[in-house]
């Protein structure tokens, strides 16, 4: 149990998607500010389900903020465990990330861990006048450690890649076999986050069936997956690029995680 709550919301918040080789026409998607498919206000809630059984929740909640005098959106991703899952092994994790209204680029990220008695924060901060990051972590019981890299000139924190892809990815024309791809930097690490487009798809949704363009995040395989394709995320095909169901196939099982609640949609 405790391995497969640990799984579920580092998956959740997007911590398991890895580098691998593309296998397709490469689409970076660097513009900026092509749409806006979400806004302050948003508060999406998913429920994730290991079976027929519910193991956790996760709340993903956007706002406005100001920093260094600019606006900037700030989203927090939210995961914990619940029921059976939350009393054999707690795990209350966030994930935080700012993005610059103008230029939708990560201005900040910050992750809070609490995983049974572990412990773990960090604070990046990005500094697009020279390319770098300051890294400032915190782990159980040890002292503030700062740490700084050199990084690509548009990099992004995985949770603000993901809703820059809202923005400017999803609903662009792509065809089938494209792949996205996003540099992101994420556990002291650099590296391309690749999302290949798999085509559109009518599921089952909270809103009714739904058309959804179906994506698949590359994942590495060996660590939780056992091939490249064993992650995909439905996202609705209108003008709010709705993330309404993630699944999973793992090596400890399949998960899904499906949206229960949705407020203050933009459109």
């Amino acid at each position: 149990m405790k391995v497969i709550t640990k799984t579920i919301f580092a998956i959740l918040c997007f911590a398991t998607v890895l580098p691998a080789m593309a296998q397709s026409t490469l689409r970076p998607q660097l513009s900026d500010a092509k749409h806006n498919s979400f806004g302050p206000g948003e508060d999406l809630v998913y429920s994730v389900k290991y079976g027929f059984v519910k193991g956790g929740e996760g709340h993903f909640y956007v706002s406005d903020t100001i920093i260094n005098g600019r606006h900037a959106n700030h989203i927090v991703c939210a995961g914990r465990t619940t029921g059976v899952a939350d009393a054999f092994f707690k795990v209350r994790d966030s994930y935080e990330s700012y993005l610059d209204a103008e230029t939708q680029l990560s201005v900040m990220s910050k992750r809070n861990i609490r995983e049974g008695r572990y412990k773990y924060n960090d604070v990046v901060t990005y500094n697009r006048s020279d390319n770098s990051i300051n890294k400032s972590i915190k782990k159980r019981d040890n002292p503030v450690v700062n740490d700084s890299h050199e990084v690509p000139a548009r990099i992004l924190d995985i949770v603000g890649a993901f809703y820059h892809a809202r923005n400017n990815a999803f609903n662009t024309g792509l065809v089938v076999g494209d792949t996205i791809c996003y540099e992101t930097f994420f556990s002291n690490q650099v590296f391309p986050l690749y999302i290949k487009y798999r085509g559109t798809e009518t599921i089952k949704t909270i809103f009714g069936k739904q058309e959804c363009y179906k994506f698949s995040p590359i994942t590495e395989v060996g660590r939780s997956f056992k091939t490249e394709d064993d992650m995909h995320i439905w996202i609705t095909k209108d003008d709010n690029c709705l993330p309404v169901k993630i699944k999973f196939d793992l090596t400890v099982g399949s998960f899904v995680c499906e949206l229960s609640q949705a407020k203050g949609l933009l459109h």
